[in-house]
């Protein structure tokens, strides 16, 4: 029995669509198999991840998974909705009761589209800032070199069935006291294809495709995010019969950095001060995207003050101009003194007539003191 897709991301069915994304991106941040190699229990837990948000996430087919539940989005249902307590046999039965011949549409003739690929590419910190190239290596099917995706053996070519005549579907007629009873099914000889292949291909064995690693360079651009997926189009799996191929979609996640915190397009940053900078005012080093750059700050900072470097943060992903960046100072103490710099302290004390009590008894003391 598969598990419900909105117990598997831990939400309700009143989510959101940030809320749906951020349990999925929790998950396969938890999940993912970089983090967790060798762990079959982990990456079983990520693709079943992947799966829900795949549904969730597209209005569509969380549309009909909340009308019918996995029926409503699985293929193998025999059609999203008419899979579902058989709606879609029981109208067809009508119908050919009163002689409609109603047609289910079962031949497989035309061109289908190939099914798209996901990849999860890490990103570096600064890869996603900046941008970067990276080259990728999928495993895809595409059509089979040796045929052409034709499934036949080099040299000839399919033939038209001859049970359904290349229709892909044959038809039952049985006369009743109501009328004329016509059912329409898939022709067991061609599966609904309408031809047959009598010899077939050595190398896809007639399926027409064959499974192949490529390697394919990615164009990353500056200001990617977690959230970010950079769609190529074509890339993923062949379609069949002369269909367009699928698509890739590549979901990024970045790696955090020790010092830069990013926020949108913003980032922020502490660095510390000594007490004679933040009294004096002073010129420091502050660490950027670029390298570091000077800034003065100016005589009496308090701790906690934040400065901001306008358009030092995050180039914007569509547009022009970047974020900001914003430090905060934060005023070091220092653990040890020498006998001298203590001296210089009492003094700098006394000129600013500090009452100062070395051995003082700490608040909780204090406190209990009250009471005794």
């Amino acid at each position: 029995m598969m598990r419900d897709y909105y117990e598997i991301l831990g939400i309700g069915k009143d989510a959101s669509e940030d809320e749906i994304k951020r349990a999925y991106r929790t998950l396969a941040k938890k999940y993912h198999p970089d983090l967790n190699p060798n762990n079959e229990e982990a990456e079983a837990k990520f693709k079943e991840a992947n799966q829900a948000y795949e549904i969730l996430s597209d209005p569509e087919k969380k549309s009909r998974y909340d009308r019918f539940g996995h029926a409503g989005v699985d293929p193998q249902a025999g059609g999203y909705g008419e899979g579902f307590g058989g709606f879609g046999d029981i109208f067809e039965d009508i119908f050919d009761m009163f002689g409609g011949g109603f047609s289910r549409g079962s031949r497989r003739n035309g061109p289908t589209r190939g099914n798209d690929l996901r990849y999860d590419l890490n990103l570096e910190f600064k890869e996603s800032i900046f941008g970067t190239e990276k080259e990728i290596q999928i495993r895809r099917t595409e059509n089979c070199s040796s045929c052409s995706g034709t499934g036949a053996k080099p040299g000839t070519s399919k033939e038209t069935c001859r049970t359904c005549n290349g229709r892909g579907e044959v038809r039952y007629a049985q006369q009743t006291p109501l009328g004329q009873f016509v059912r329409t099914s898939t022709c067991d000889t061609c599966n609904g294809t309408g031809e047959i292949i009598k010899e077939k291909c050595n190398s896809c064995n007639g399926s027409g495709k064959e499974m192949k690693t490529k390697k394919i360079k990615v164009k990353i651009p500056a200001g990617v995010d977690n959230e970010s997926i950079i769609s190529m189009r074509g890339e993923g799996e062949s379609g069949d019969k002369g269909g367009p191929s699928g698509d890739l979609y590549i979901y990024i996640n970045v790696a955090e950095d020790p010092i830069f915190k990013r926020t949108g397009n913003n980032i922020y940053l502490t660095i510390p001060i000594t007490f004679t900078e933040a009294a004096l005012g002073a010129e420091i080093q502050v660490p950027t995207l670029e390298g570091i750059t000077n800034y003065t700050i100016p005589e009496g900072t308090q701790t906690g003050t934040e400065y901001r470097l306008k358009g030092m943060g995050v180039p914007y992903l569509r547009g022009h101009g970047r974020g900001d960046l914003f430090f905060t100072v934060e005023v070091a103490v220092p653990t040890k003194l020498s006998e001298k710099q203590k001296e210089l302290l009492r003094d700098f004390a006394k000129e600013t007539g500090e009452d100062i009590k070395e051995h003082k008894k700490g608040f909780f003391g204090k406190v209990k003191d009250a009471f005794n």
